[in-house]
């Protein structure tokens, strides 16, 4: 027997819809990401909130000056902490994409250190996983990923984490949208 999974707080259809709701979702579906999907589709429960999380998103992902590796390593790295698996999902396919190794994704996907990161990668890894398990980093590691990335580029770092980490707790709270599929980490306790 399959059980049907049903989430705290629906998605906003676009029957549904209100007109301020309306004008923030058609920002959305002309620009890149093409429409509202996933934690969007939650977040329209508030407009406000959910105009500025879609512009802080989309200077994230399509402005930010991070490179593409080092932005969707970020964000495995908090899906993985949050055990987010819409999260994951979307953007595991993006880091390979963007030339992070899938023996990489997937030793995150199960905890472990990854080992087959380059350089750069490994130090935004360590940067992002201690920002996340200690609330800080470490001055070598900081000083290193500055080295790299420069200032701009280590508050677009700080950033990131803290966006998707607030769209998986939006997820996570409103279990929608649900995960299909068992991921190594949704079986943790």
């Amino acid at each position: 027997m399959t059980l049907v999974h049903q989430p705290r707080i629906a998605s906003v259809t676009s029957e549904a819809m209100t007109e301020a709701q309306r004008s923030v979702a058609a920002v959305v579906a002309a620009g890149p990401r093409g429409g509202v999907r996933g934690p969007f589709a939650v977040l329209l429960h508030s407009p406000q909130a959910f105009d500025a999380a879609q512009r802080l998103g989309a200077y994230l992902r399509f402005e930010s000056a991070l490179r593409a590796d080092l932005r969707e390593l970020a964000v495995l790295v908090t899906a993985r902490f949050w055990k987010q698996p819409y999260e994951w999902r979307a953007h595991a396919p993006l880091a390979e994409q963007a030339g992070v190794d899938p023996l990489a994704i997937d030793a995150l996907a199960h905890g472990r250190e990854p080992a087959t990161l380059s350089a750069d990668q490994a130090l935004v890894w360590r940067f992002c996983a201690q920002l996340h398990a200690k609330t800080k980093v470490d001055d070598a590691v900081f000083a290193a990923v500055q080295a790299l990335i420069g200032e701009a580029g280590v508050i677009d770092l700080c950033v990131v984490c803290g966006y998707y980490a607030m769209l998986a707790m939006v997820i996570n709270v409103a279990q929608n949208p649900p995960g299909d599929g068992a991921l190594p980490f949704e079986q943790e306790p």
